[in-house]
């Protein structure tokens, strides 16, 4: 953790700003803000990236993730007084820039977090090398999320804002504006999404002390529908149910993934492109397929962060996968139950599965592959040695019974 004392601003006291670097290759942003007496006034913690599709020089349109924040710095955050509420404005990189407001509502029994504002610099030529129109665009969203007053509001969840061209993610957000008294609050306050649980079978340690406790079996999964689009309209489709089975600390859980309370986002390239689904449990579940020998795509990669029943963390991550092998300009598909193992302690069986990360056209899937062409490749070389044995032991048979009658013509000769 590196952490940051700035110094004061006129009315406050110092600030104390810290940056983690997160998972999926962005940053825990942790900021403590304090009035003139110390005490702090405002408490925030989240993470965050964007998203910005913009017109290059040659008419296409292309996209561009921030998520590395680089060198962060801020001007603007304030408690807030009786004319203005509390506000967090960030810096970062060249010319980017990030602003929430705070707002109480009347009752003066709540606030609301009542307006984010993201800027962006087109003639930033590192990031935007060939953009159209050069100049700082900004775009504001205004959420409204409505928070009591004196609690913590959290939300590991997923949250997503869009608007002109710009996708902005957020999650592992903790938030308290108008702290009083300068104690931040234990009590928590969820967000809609993580007060929507994932199914989770438990299983509890038996007395044996050395086996792993078994899951109890679940019904077959929901099956889902998931897809990616890009500036060309849709470039990944995805069919199937999911079913994770995770061992910790020799304790076994099951869980069927419920598409309904699943979000999904994800990106294309040439090379590679990513499926990621999140839910109020599931930090996130990356698919990662990769193109080999320039005429075949497979599933190389998952990575999976999420929350167990306990309270704890699971994280487990492999990129030297190889499933769901098939011919770029087609579609994998799998009707019968198959197990992605991605380790020891994670493994992942899939239904009614049909999926396509290349070469989608006109939102549809292409002819497919079947799972069970896999199986008839072992079958094929089985057959044809079975036939050839066959065809070699009927031209034996027929050479020694003429050789046979041939003797026995000498003899009656």
């Amino acid at each position: 953790m590196v952490c940051f004392r700035l110094s004061s601003a006129p009315g406050l006291g110092f600030v104390l700003f810290c940056l983690v670097l997160g998972v999926a290759r962005s940053y825990a942003l942790e900021l403590n803000l304090t009035d003139s007496g110390k005490a702090t006034c405002l408490y925030a913690k989240w993470q965050m990236n964007f998203t910005v599709r913009y017109e290059a020089t040659n008419k296409t349109y292309k996209t561009v993730t921030i998520s590395d924040l680089g060198t962060v710095t801020y001007n603007g955050s304030i408690c807030g007084d009786d004319q203005n509420g509390p506000k967090i404005a960030v810096q970062f990189g060249s010319g980017f820039s990030w602003m929430v407001n705070f707002t109480k509502v009347s009752s003066l029994s709540s606030y609301s977090i009542d307006s984010i504002s993201f800027s962006y610099n087109t003639s930033n030529k590192t990031t935007f090398p060939d953009a159209e129109d050069k100049g700082i665009v900004t775009v504001y969203d205004f959420p409204a999320i409505k928070i009591p007053l004196n609690v913590i509001f959290r939300c590991n969840s997923l949250l997503t804002l869009e608007k002109n061209s710009v996708v902005q993610h957020y999650w592992d957000v903790l938030v308290q504006a108008f702290v009083q008294n300068g104690t931040v609050s234990t009590k928590e306050y969820l967000c809609d999404k993580d007060k929507t649980s994932t199914t989770v079978t438990p299983i509890i340690h038996t007395t044996a002390p050395s086996p792993t406790t078994k899951p109890t079996p679940l019904e077959k999964p929901e099956i889902g529908t998931y897809s990616v689009n890009n500036t060309n309209g849709t470039c990944l489709l995805a069919t199937m149910g999911l079913q994770l089975n995770i061992t910790q600390d020799k304790v076994a859980s099951v869980i069927n993934i419920k598409p309904n309370s699943t979000e999904f986002t994800g990106s294309c390239h040439p090379q590679t492109a990513l499926l990621r689904l999140n839910s109020s449990t599931i930090k996130y579940l990356d698919f990662v397929f990769a193109v080999k020998n320039e005429n075949r795509f497979y599933l190389k990669e998952v990575n999976v962060s999420m929350y167990l029943v306990n309270g704890s963390v699971f994280r487990i991550a492999n990129d030297n996968l190889s499933y769901w092998d098939a011919p770029l300009g087609s579609s994998y598909m799998c009707n019968k139950e198959q197990t992605v193992s991605v380790s020891g302690a994670f493994q992942i069986n899939t239904f009614d599965l049909r999926v396509q990360p290349f070469n989608v056209m006109e939102g549809k899937y292409s002819t497919a592959q079947d799972c069970s062409a896999d199986d008839d490749n072992f079958l094929v070389p089985i057959a044809v040695g079975a036939a050839l044995a066959g065809v070699l032991i009927l031209v034996l048979l027929a050479y020694f019974i003429g050789l046979k009658r041939h003797h026995a013509g000498y003899e009656q000769f």
